[in-house]
C-alpha cells in the first residue's frame, strides 16, 4: 500500500492525475486484514485519535495479523486489554526482531509495538491524571498510555479519594501550577471524587466510572450515576471502564488548547 505522502509525489511528478490520486487516497483508508478485520489506518491523520486494536475476543492469530499489517502502514501497533496468550504471542513473533521494540503496561492490559526508528508526536497538551482508590489504577495507566501516544505529558497521581478527602488537596494544586489542560478523575464505588475536583478547578474534568464497587451499585453502576447526576460544571463522563475514551478525549482537549 503507497503511504499519502507516496501518492502526492506521483501527482506532483505527473505519473498520476487528480482522478487517480484522489482514488487511491480513498483506498487507502481501510486496508483489510484477510477477511478478519478492516483497519482504519489514517485515523490519527483524520482525527488526531490512535487507532487501538482491541484484544478481547480476538485469537492470538488474528492479532499477530493485525499488528503485522499496522507495522506495515503506521510503523505502530497499540493492543489493549490482552490476554497472557495473546501476550506470549506477540513476544514470540516480535521480540526477537531487532528493528522491533514492545513495550507494555502489565496494570492496564495495554501493550505498544512499534519499529525502533518510530516516535510519536510530541505536542504541547498536558494531561493530568487521579484516581481514588488503588482499584482504579488500571483504567488510569490506559488513559494515560492513549494520552502520550497523542503526543501529551501526562502528570498523574493515585489514591486520593474522598474517604481521606485532605490527600486530594496538595497533589492537585501541583496540577494547577504545571498547567494541565484538562484533567482526568477514575473512581469506583459512589463515585464522588470526579464532582469534587471539577469543583476545584476551572478546567475540564472527565470522569471515568471503575467497576468496582458491590451491592446495589455494583459493577460501576454506582459510580456512572453518581458523576452523571453530579451538579459541578466543567465535569462530562465517559463510560465505565473506559479508559481509553477518557485518555483520547483529554488529549484532543489539551492538544487543541495549545494549538
Amino acid at each position: 500500500m503507497e503511504n499519502i505522502r507516496e501518492i502526492l509525489n506521483r501527482l506532483l511528478e505527473k505519473k498520476c492525475s487528480i482522478e487517480d490520486a484522489e482514488k487511491l487516497l480513498k483506498a487507502n483508508l481501510i486496508e483489510e486484514v484477510g477477511d478478519l478485520a478492516k483497519l482504519d489506518v489514517f485515523r490519527k491523520m483524520r482525527t488526531g485519535i490512535v487507532e487501538v486494536i482491541y484484544a478481547e475476543n480476538k485469537s492470538a492469530d488474528m492479532i499477530l495479523k493485525i499488528i503485522t499489517s499496522f507495522l506495515e502502514s503506521s510503523k505502530y501497533a497499540i493492543v489493549s486489554r490482552f490476554t497472557e496468550i495473546q501476550q506470549k504471542a506477540i513476544i514470540n513473533k516480535f521480540g526477537s526482531n531487532s528493528e522491533i521494540s514492545i513495550e507494555y503496561n502489565e496494570l492496564a492490559k495495554i501493550m505498544i509495538i512499534k519499529l525502533k526508528n518510530f516516535e510519536f508526536e510530541r505536542r504541547n497538551g498536558i494531561v493530568g491524571i487521579i484516581t481514588a482508590g488503588s482499584s482504579d489504577i488500571p483504567i488510569a495507566e490506559e488513559a494515560k498510555v492513549i494520552a502520550e501516544s497523542m503526543g501529551c505529558k501526562v502528570i498523574s497521581s493515585y489514591d486520593l479519594g474522598i474517604a481521606g478527602i485532605h490527600r486530594i488537596f496538595k497533589p492537585l494544586s501541583e496540577m494547577i501550577k504545571s498547567g494541565v489542560h484538562v484533567i482526568i478523575v477514575c473512581a469506583g464505588m459512589e463515585g464522588t471524587l470526579p464532582g469534587v475536583v471539577a469543583a476545584l478547578v476551572d478546567i475540564p474534568v472527565i470522569g471515568v466510572p471503575v467497576s468496582s464497587g458491590y451491592g446495589l451499585g455494583e459493577k460501576g453502576i454506582g459510580a456512572l450515576t453518581t458523576m452523571l447526576q453530579s451538579c459541578s460544571p466543567g465535569l462530562v463522563v465517559v463510560n465505565i471502564d473506559n479508559g481509553f475514551g477518557a485518555g483520547a478525549s483529554a488529549a484532543l482537549i489539551a492538544n487543541q488548547t495549545t494549538g
